[in-house]
């Protein structure tokens, strides 16, 4: 089958297409024909060798697919021919991949394998953030840093969809348009957001921000909560690591809450069923509808990754595989 592999750390441009066996099917796997592949920052930081979980080169990567059940454990309820997003982990830059039955998600025939292929990795990430984590109610004001990328899009289409009002943060006014169609009810640019947001909230602040990128926006972030606000750590698309200070937390009982949805849902793989659960009325009901950026033929899986490496993403992007 036709495949990418990361065959050496030096960033994007170490991807290959090659042929590579299939996978072979097991007992704990279902085996997908891949017809789209998310692509996902994570994947950047494993071809650059930075990504917290490393895999012996040379590697297949690709976190999250779409297509159609080939084979499956009798005991999973999954059918051959059944549509299915997945989250594989690894592997999913391929036009065959293999999940864990617990990471397979049925898809309702109103959603397409485009739409399939953005959802697991970015829609489950928020949506643990969002609700388990960040404990939104309808009603409060999210703050969405990075909100024209993947991530920042569907927190900003989640937390719109479960009766937040949402300020969006972008970092050029090229991005606003792709904010405003995931739903914000507001955009601010990044340069200077703080101030816009103590204008926009009548100086009280924020109940929640969502930040993926981290670097120099987070003492700002830090900043714009509200008493009992909550700053969610989603990733670090900025490049720094920010440090906080604890003493800041107590002076309006602010909480920085790590989301770490990987290392949640692997010590309890139920639960990204109970997700998809969650999940399925709003996108049965088409409110959940992914900004879809750029496509790319997966032998273009480089300049994918690219992309995103050099934050030139609107949305979220894709690898058409067949």
């Amino acid at each position: 089958m036709r495949s990418i592999q990361i065959t050496a750390l030096t960033g994007p441009a170490s991807l290959e297409l090659v042929d590579v066996d299939e996978p072979v099917p097991s007992a704990d796997s279902v085996i997908i024909d891949v017809h789209v592949a998310g692509v996902a920052f994570p994947e950047v930081l494993q071809s650059h060798g930075e990504y917290h979980v490393q895999h012996a080169l040379p590697f297949i990567p690709g976190t999250e697919v779409a297509g159609t059940v080939r084979s499956a454990p009798a005991n999973s309820l999954l059918r051959v021919g059944q549509r299915v997003a997945a989250f594989t982990g690894i592997g999913g830059y391929a036009e065959v991949a293999a999940a864990a039955p617990a990471a397979v998600f049925p898809l309702p025939d109103n959603v397409s394998f485009s739409t399939g292929a953005a959802l697991p990795m970015n829609y489950g990430t928020v949506h643990f953030a969002l609700v388990r984590r960040g404990r939104l109610k309808p009603g409060d004001t999210v703050l969405v840093q990075g909100a024209a990328g993947g991530v920042g899009t569907a927190a900003v289409q989640l937390a719109a969809a479960l009766g937040a009002r949402v300020i969006a943060v972008v970092s050029a006014s090229d991005k606003i348009d792709t904010a405003r169609a995931a739903g914000a009810d507001e955009v601010v640019l990044a340069n200077g957001f703080a101030e816009a947001v103590r204008e926009k909230t009548a100086g009280r602040g924020v109940d929640i921000v969502v930040d993926p990128v981290g670097g120099d926006r987070f003492a700002d972030s830090l900043g714009s909560l509200a008493p009992e606000g909550r700053l969610l750590v989603i990733g670090f698309t900025g490049g720094e690591i920010p440090q906080v200070r604890v003493d800041s937390l107590m002076y309006n009982n602010v909480d920085v809450l790590g989301v770490g949805w990987g290392a949640f849902w692997m010590r309890q793989p139920a639960f990204l069923q109970e997700q998809w659960v969650a999940l399925l009325p709003l996108l049965e009901a088409g409110r959940l509808q992914p900004v879809l950026a750029r496509r790319f033929p997966l032998a273009e899986a480089s300049q994918a990754l690219l992309e995103l490496d050099q934050r030139r993403v609107r949305g979220k992007v894709l690898l058409d595989v067949r």
